[in-house]
């Protein structure tokens, strides 16, 4: 007798790896993460955190909290890169492109993220969560970015 398996949707499953990834994040504000998807295989991960290298907000502390900054604003005191930025920086150093891909992440992205989601090439854009960044969400409906949220499953 065949027993049908439960299985996630292609979406269940990719979002699931986003908040899998956002679990190396040492932001102390937000875990994000980021998955890059072509013809349902990953082409690379990313989560929010500092470059390699340099001290984790987790060893030194967050400015942007100590100087009791919104959620959304000054990402350029912060210093972190996206999860989005990560993702990116991943499959370029290891020759990926990422052209017409899908990108699933656990936040929405900033306008930052957006413009460079646009110019990579990336095609959709599957979010979880919300991020106060109203102008991102124009860039990517400007540009024909398909913009689809979730839920975190």
């Amino acid at each position: 007798m065949n027993k049908k398996i439960k299985r996630p949707t292609w979406d269940e499953y990719f979002m699931k790896a986003a908040f899998l990834v956002s679990e190396r994040s040492t932001c102390l504000r937000r875990h994000v993460g980021a998955v890059l998807v072509k013809e349902k295989q990953i082409l690379a991960t990313g989560y929010n955190g500092a470059p390699m290298g340099v001290e984790h907000c987790d060893s030194v502390g967050c400015l942007r909290a100590h100087l009791n900054v919104p959620s959304g604003q000054r990402h350029e005191i912060c210093r972190g890169l996206h999860a989005e930025q990560n993702v990116l920086l991943q499959a370029a150093k290891h020759g990926v492109s990422v052209r017409e891909s899908a990108i699933y992440i656990t936040n929405a992205p900033c306008s930052i993220c957006a413009k460079m989601i646009i110019n990579a090439g990336i095609t959709e854009v599957i979010i979880a969560d919300n991020y106060p960044d109203e102008m991102a969400k124009k860039f990517l409906k400007e540009a024909k970015i398909k913009l689809r949220k979730i839920g975190k499953k």
